[in-house]
């Protein structure tokens, strides 16, 4: 056990190096992104310092990779995701994703008449997509003023300013993919055959 745990620090400060690499991030950049030392950085890949949990956190998060991926956890097994639901602005957000970083799914539910103010669009940095699964969602973006069906999808740049809501006295269900630096969400087909 102790040998298999050596092994495994041990093996760190190389996946370190490699994650590092495979972003194309110099240590000078990955330290700014931190605030972890450029000689710390390199003790680390280099295997003479061992790293702390807040310093793999850290790491994680600035190569938007999971800790188990710096680490090697062994695979859990289990690929199902247990959300822990999140209440917001009367609504129940349920991640669905896990990787810090990147584009996050999210499904929303939000019950009748939420919010219960009028509109109020907001901007922030980031790009959306909502589909809606169930009841009805409206959407004010910008200028437009409209109400999502199930099976109705948008999506928009949150610099535009926006607000959801459901006017319904029923509950909507919607999917929401979100990237938080602006992220596009890319679809790509297989060439005809």
């Amino acid at each position: 056990m102790a040998n298999d745990l050596g092994a495994a620090l041990d093996a760190v400060g190389p996946r370190l190096r490699a994650v590092r690499q495979r972003r194309g991030a110099t240590l000078s950049q990955l330290s700014k992104t931190t605030g972890i030392s450029v000689s710390t950085l390199s003790r680390l890949e280099s295997g003479q310092r061992r790293p702390t949990l807040e310093v793999l956190l850290r790491l994680a998060q600035a190569h938007q990779v999971p800790l188990d991926d710096l680490v090697a956890a062994p695979p859990t097994g289990d690929p199902r995701i247990h959300p822990r639901p999140i209440e917001r602005h009367g609504m129940t957000l349920l991640p669905l994703t896990r990787r810090p970083g990147g584009i996050q799914a999210y499904k929303l539910i939000i019950p009748p008449g939420t919010p219960t103010a009028e509109p109020q669009p907001k901007t922030h940095e980031g790009y959306e997509w909502l589909y809606v699964l169930s009841g009805h969602l409206r959407l004010v973006l910008g200028e437009h003023d409209v109400t999502l069906n199930p099976g109705e999808a948008a999506e928009f740049d949150t610099h535009i300013p926006h607000w959801f809501g459901n006017p319904t006295p029923h509950p909507t269900e919607v999917l929401s993919l979100f990237g938080p630096q602006g992220e596009r969400l890319h679809l790509r087909a297989r060439p005809p055959r």
